[in-house]
């Protein structure tokens, strides 16, 4: 049987500082519910905003899948392994933290603030060795269609993560559109940017998450405005 969680924007734990505000959808950092940890294998889901000029500095992680979606702005990547990358609309990218990893990720405009989501599972092996791919999505985008942005299936996302049962759909849905909510036994909705409504559910607007359990036949129609939609689907 199908169960639907609706959970609200302002009812999420939120960070904010002069240079972040940052909006968290499960425990994380000093935030801590016991009852809100994760929704299936997703573990954090967090809506940051950076402001120009300023960023994470040098810090690590372990075990751990990463992935940035960014909506705005562009945002700086180096890590201990060499890699570089400036993150931007239209592009995937994953990290993966493995044996160990360290990173920062720092606003790379002097002037514009950078508006992204980092989302991170647990990988399906531990102590892989920590890796990072980034690939442009830029054709699925203007598709006004939802795709697969991050996977753990072969072949299926722009990147690949490291765990099989996990999924990362998204896209900008265009105003009035309709699009099937993909099925799994662990689904989280997330609306980015804009609004709709949810079929079974209700309407949604701008940062309302839900967590669906055995989804089945739902289905997502972007609101006048159009809608920027996340939508994990994990076992």
């Amino acid at each position: 049987m199908t169960t639907i969680d609706i959970r609200r924007a302002d009812e999420r734990f939120a960070t904010k500082l002069d240079w972040l505000d940052s909006k968290h959808s499960f425990s994380f950092g000093p935030h801590f519910d016991p009852n809100n940890t994760h929704h299936g294998l997703l573990l954090v889901n967090n809506d940051d905003v950076v402001r120009a000029g300023t960023g994470f500095g040098t810090h690590g992680h372990a075990d751990m899948e990463i992935v940035t979606w960014v909506l705005s702005g562009e945002l700086e990547h180096r890590d201990s392994e060499g890699n570089h990358g400036i993150i931007r609309p239209g592009l995937a990218q994953r990290m993966s933290a493995g044996t160990g990893i360290r990173h920062s990720e720092q606003n790379a405009s002097a002037t514009t603030d950078v508006h992204f989501l980092q989302m991170w599972v647990r990988p399906d092996t531990p102590g892989i060795a920590p890796g990072y791919e980034q690939n442009d999505v830029g054709d699925e985008l203007d598709s006004g269609r939802l795709f697969a942005i991050a996977s753990g299936t072969p072949g299926l996302g722009a990147v690949h993560i490291h765990q099989a049962g996990a999924t990362l759909w998204g896209g900008p849905i265009r105003p009035g559109d309709t699009i099937d909510v993909p099925t799994d036994r662990h689904v989280h909705v997330f609306i980015a940017r804009g609004s709709g409504s949810l079929d079974p559910g209700g309407d949604l607007a701008t940062g309302d998450a839900v967590r669906v359990t055995d989804a089945d036949g739902l289905s997502f129609t972007a609101g006048p405005d159009g809608a920027e939609v996340s939508i994990w689907t994990t076992t």
